[in-house]
């Protein structure tokens, strides 16, 4: 966003810097499917879990992940 009053603004200056690249992934459709197969070892779910954390640490994961020190936090009971 323009960070001056006086200026050109509009969407052109806005959208030209904004991309999406990848596009969306469906995800969670596939969560009930497959959890099992991860939390048993089945699947490897790659690098989507960067930490795991038990059940009683669940505080601690969701701070890790907020402050950007953790990707996602893969919870074990």
């Amino acid at each position: 966003m323009p960070q001056y009053e006086q200026g050109p603004l509009g969407l052109d200056l806005i959208m030209r810097n904004i991309t999406l690249t990848g596009g969306a992934a469906p995800a969670r459709a596939y969560i009930e499917e497959l959890m099992l197969d991860i939390l048993n070892g089945v699947i490897d779910p790659g690098r989507v879990f960067d930490r795991t954390a038990g059940l009683d640490n669940v505080p601690d994961a969701y701070r890790a992940m907020a402050e950007r020190q953790a990707l996602k936090v893969l919870l074990r009971p």
